[in-house]
C-alpha cells in the first residue's frame, strides 16, 4: 500500500494547481459543457474535498493500517455523474486494495474523471487502471446510480461479488441553538451541486417554534427551471408551500421528490427524531447535526467533505474489496 500512498499523495500535490493551470481550466470548461448541472465553483469544491480528505499521506496511512491487502483482482467501477468526481473514492479504494481497476465514467462526468486518471498514469505509467469493457468478466463490481440502474446492475452481475448503490437522502437535525455561521454553512450542505448529490440535505428537522433557516443563494438556470416547474405544479394542485425565491419549502416529514423543494418538519423531542432516523436509516446517507449522535453524522458545512472512513451507505468499501 505504501507505493500507492506515495502515488496518491503526489496526485494531491498536483491537484493544488487545479483551477489555476491552463490544462485544468480547459477540463473545467469541458466538464461544464458535458454536464449543464456542473458549475466551476462546484467542481473546485469537489477537488478541494478530495485533496483535503483523501490525498493526505498521514490520513491515508492511518486509514490503510486498518486493512490487509488481498490477492489482486480485476474490479470494475461503474460511476455515477450526479456530482463532480463522485466516483473517485471507489477508484482510490480499489487501487489501495491492490486491484486492477476497470473504470466506466459516467457520460456526465467523463472529462473530470479522465483528467484524474491521466494524472495518475503520468505519475505512475504502470498504475493498474484500464477502461471498462462490458464483455469482460470481472472478479468484483462496484456500481453507483439510480434505483433503476441498481436493479440493472444486480441482474447483470448476479454471479459476481457486487457493491451496488442506489438513491439515498440526507437530513439536517437542528437543536435550535445553532450559531449563525453554522446555519450559513448548512446552506452549502443544501444547495451545493444543485442539490443533486446523495449527501445534499433535502429534509430539515427542527424543534417546535423554531423558524426554518433557509437562505438559498442565487442558483443556476437548470436548478431554477426545476424550481419554477415544482412551484407551478404545487400551485395548480392547491398544495401548500413557502416560496424562497430560488426554491420552495414544504412542511412534510418525508424525503423531497424534487431538488428545488426542501422539506422540513418540527419535532417535540429528540427521542422521536432518533426513532424516525432508526426507522429510515437504510435510506439515509448522512446527517448534519450536533443535536444527536449517529455513525454518519457530520458538522455543519461538511456534508460534501466525507472522510476516508465515511463510507457511502455505511458500507465499508475496503472491507468488501479485501474480503
Amino acid at each position: 500500500m505504501k507505493a500507492m500512498i506515495d502515488i496518491l499523495t503526489e496526485l494531491g500535490v498536483r491537484l493544488a494547481a487545479f483551477g489555476k493551470s491552463e490544462q485544468s481550466l480547459r477540463r473545467i470548461g469541458q466538464a461544464t459543457e458535458e454536464n449543464e448541472w456542473f458549475s466551476r465553483e462546484d467542481i473546485l469544491m469537489a477537488v478541494d474535498a478530495i485533496r483535503e480528505e483523501f490525498l493526505s499521506a498521514d490520513k491515508l496511512q492511518r486509514w490503510a493500517a486498518q486493512y490487509t491487502p488481498s490477492r489482486a483482482r480485476r474490479t470494475a467501477i461503474i460511476m455515477a455523474g450526479n456530482s463532480p468526481l463522485v466516483g473517485f473514492f471507489d477508484l482510490l479504494c480499489a487501487l489501495m486494495a491492490g486491484h486492477r481497476v476497470a473504470v466506466k465514467p459516467s457520460s456526465k462526468d467523463r472529462a473530470l474523471t479522465n483528467y484524474i486518471i491521466e494524472l495518475l498514469q503520468d505519475i505512475s505509467p504502470s498504475i493498474p487502471i484500464e477502461a471498462y469493457d462490458e464483455q469482460t468478466a470481472y472478479d468484483m463490481v462496484i456500481a453507483t446510480g439510480s434505483d433503476i440502474a441498481a436493479q440493472h446492475f444486480r441482474k447483470r452481475y448476479t454471479s459476481t461479488p457486487t457493491l451496488i448503490r442506489g438513491s439515498r437522502h440526507s437530513v439536517a437535525v437542528l437543536a435550535g441553538d445553532e450559531k449563525q455561521e453554522e446555519l450559513q454553512a448548512l446552506q452549502r450542505d443544501i444547495f451545493s451541486y444543485n442539490g443533486l448529490g446523495c449527501r445534499n440535505i433535502s429534509l430539515i428537522l427542527l424543534p417546535e417554534g423554531y423558524d426554518l433557516p433557509l437562505y438559498p443563494p442565487h442558483m443556476g438556470e437548470m436548478y431554477r427551471g426545476t424550481y419554477r416547474h415544482t412551484k407551478a405544479m404545487r400551485t395548480m394542485l392547491g398544495q401548500p408551500y413557502a416560496d424562497y425565491g430560488e426554491c420552495i419549502a414544504v412542511e412534510e416529514m418525508t424525503f423531497s421528490p424534487n431538488i428545488s423543494q426542501i422539506n422540513y418538519a418540527r419535532y417535540r423531542t429528540l427521542e422521536e427524531v432518533e426513532l424516525w432516523i432508526k426507522e429510515n436509516d437504510e435510506q439515509l446517507q448522512c446527517i448534519v447535526t450536533h443535536a444527536i449522535s449517529h455513525p454518519r453524522a457530520v458538522t455543519f458545512g461538511r456534508a460534501q467533505y466525507p472522510t476516508l472512513d465515511d463510507y457511502a451507505d455505511g458500507v465499508d468499501v475496503m472491507k468488501f474489496l479485501t474480503a
